[in-house]
């Protein structure tokens, strides 16, 4: 069947001169390969026979020293190593600079959101984004610091496992694919170098064959030559054929030393082949291992952290109840406020000392509006003894004018001056600072 094969393959335009040899010679090679070594999981050789006919075959990996790119693909392993680290490094900087921004929006805004006109579950709502900022910038820190620590460590340290500098330059790994291609193709590029030469002078003696015979016929057709010198031509074709022939013989004989050796040559080389698709393949397992992994700490859809932040943000906002604000507002500012109507009080003598008790406190009130001004010192001093009624605030104030105080829920303070016709009281402090404030946020203190 081999024979069978050889013989339907060879080159059955030779004498034309006309194809070039290496077509034919590869499509053999591969051919016969592919008949005659059928082993179980080789299915590689099957395809090279598929396509070898339809490809140029000056750049085939079979031609010598096509291998470059299969020993070049190892040491661009390592350079795609650096790339994939520097890409990502760079991607951890996006998220620090991500985060950084969120740090600031949640500085500007959250003091601006805690003292604006919203309140009740409105307020809450607006406050419970600057908090689900505040745990996202902490999350995108953390997914920068992962990217930089974890991710980029592990694939360094792959690399410094995987590849191996040699003194020289170069790749330990990469020189041996290299040295293995080199081994595997030398006898067989020495066959094709003597095909080659054999080709060039059975070209020359074709060509030299066809000069003489356009030479014979055209002198056959002229009167003038003598007998002997159309002898003396055809003497000549008859001897380059002859020669051609021979030449023609020992080309086939290369050709076929060449083709013989095909399986051969195809196995080693295959074999160093598969040597580096093994080496190539750990890589793309251990990069997609790696990309897996920076996709899941780049993915916050499915982080649980992230998950729950967006999950309290969504229940404050669902938490807004119009109602509630609304009679909220209508306690505090509205027609639901206590209010002490003025009724007829008889004049007594005692009253009478109120009244000007309570001119003398207003006097002394007004000295400590302009002379008593908070500083570091005073805020350590004891707390000052000032004639009044001591209240408890039930609610947040922050002042909103200069002469106005600001207190949280559950200070104490000293009530100086009752509630006028706006329902402003005014007051000091423990520390001395004297100022107006909303009557109904503070209650007397019992006992």
């Amino acid at each position: 069947m081999h024979a069978q094969l050889y013989r339907d393959l060879k080159f059955k335009d030779i004498s034309t001169c006309s194809k070039d040899y290496r077509q034919s010679n590869i499509t053999a090679g591969v051919a016969q390969r592919s008949l005659c070594r059928k082993k179980p999981g080789r299915a590689m050789s099957v395809i090279y026979s598929e396509v070898a006919a339809d490809e140029n075959t000056t750049d085939s990996f079979w031609m010598p020293n096509n291998y470059g790119s299969t020993v070049k693909r190892m040491e661009d392993g390592y350079r795609l190593c650096d790339e994939i680290v520097a890409c990502f490094q760079d991607r951890a900087k996006i998220e620090r600079q991500y985060a950084l921004q969120m740090e600031e929006w949640t500085r500007k805004w959250k003091p601006l959101v805690d003292s604006s006109p919203m309140y009740g579950s409105l307020l809450r709502a607006w406050q419970a984004f600057m908090s689900a900022t505040e745990r996202l910038s902490e999350l995108h820190t953390q997914i920068q610091k992962t990217l930089v620590a974890e991710d980029a460590e592990k694939i360094r340290t792959w690399q410094k496992d995987t590849y191996h500098r040699k003194i020289f330059g170069g790749f330990k790994e990469s020189c041996e694919i290299e040295n293995g291609f080199h081994k595997a193709q030398k006898p067989w590029a020495k066959k094709l170098k003597k095909v080659e030469k054999s080709k060039a002078i059975y070209h020359k003696a074709c060509k030299k064959e066809h000069l003489v015979s356009v030479r014979e016929n055209s002198s056959k057709i002229n009167p003038e030559l003598t007998q002997e010198k159309l002898k003396k031509l055809a003497e000549d074709h008859e001897k380059c054929t002859q020669d051609k022939e021979k030449v023609k013989q020992r080309y086939e004989k290369s050709l076929q030393e060449l083709n013989k050796y095909n399986p051969k040559y195809m196995e080693e080389m295959e074999t160093v082949f598969d040597q580096s698709q093994q080496q190539e393949q750990k890589k793309i397992l251990f990069l997609k291992q790696v990309l897996e992994s920076m996709h899941k700490h780049l993915d916050i859809t499915t982080n649980e952290s992230a998950k729950k932040v967006y999950s309290d943000l969504n229940d404050a906002i669902v938490g807004v109840n119009d109602q509630e604000d609304l009679k909220w507002w209508k306690n505090k500012h509205g027609p639901g406020m206590i209010m002490n109507w003025p009724q007829l009080k008889e004049w007594t003598p005692d009253t009478e000392q109120q009244i000007v008790k309570k001119k003398k406190v207003k006097e002394t009130d007004k000295v400590k509006l302009y002379s008593v001004t908070p500083t570091e010192s005073s805020q350590n001093k004891a707390p000052i003894n000032v004639p009044g009624v001591r209240v408890r605030a039930v609610y947040d104030y922050s002042g909103q004018e200069s002469d106005e105080l600001s207190f949280k829920s559950g200070d104490e303070l000293t009530k100086i001056e009752d509630e006028d016709e706006q329902g402003w009281c005014k007051g000091v402090t423990d520390k001395g600072q004297v100022g107006l404030y909303p009557a109904n946020y503070v209650e007397v203190i019992s006992g």
